[in-house]
């Protein structure tokens, strides 16, 4: 995993975690990189400070920010591991997902826990009607990918 700084043109910074750069590159492209804040999709990269070990006579910081690296990876792995246990009683709907989570929602589907891909504005649109989303924290591969 390899974090970035991105900002956007209102000046919001923030931190991503990408599998490499490429895949930086490769969301970023397909327009999957976004302002948390703002929903913008220009982004640079920031600036990022580098990581200095404190001084022996400062306290030491408590936030994730200062955890030892073995801690963070040991975190991301966990994340990992629950996301891909949740994917294994969910069907992969691909693009279609926004419209069958409304039909699921509706009840013009079968109710099952579904995965797959969205846009920024369809996941909106589903938010406002009142059907449940949440992006997951990892990127899926998709089946016809695995091989």
């Amino acid at each position: 995993m390899i974090v970035f700084d991105l900002k956007c043109p209102s000046e919001h910074v923030f931190e991503s975690w990408f599998g490499s750069t490429e895949d930086y590159e490769q969301q970023r492209q397909r327009g999957l990189v976004e302002c948390p804040l703002c929903g913008a999709r220009d982004l640079v990269k920031a600036a990022m400070a580098p990581h200095l070990p404190a001084k022996a006579n400062s306290r030491a910081s408590s936030d994730m920010a200062s955890a030892h690296p073995e801690a963070v990876k040991a975190m991301l792995a966990a994340m990992a591991k629950a996301q891909k246990k949740m994917l294994e009683s969910s069907h992969f709907v691909g693009d279609r997902f926004a419209d069958e989570a409304r039909a699921i929602h509706i009840g013009d589907a079968e109710a099952r826990a579904i995965h797959g891909k969205a846009t920024r504005d369809e996941a909106d649109s589903l938010i406002q009607e009142g059907i449940p989303v949440a992006p997951l924290p990892f990127p899926v591969v998709e089946p016809s990918e695995e091989n």
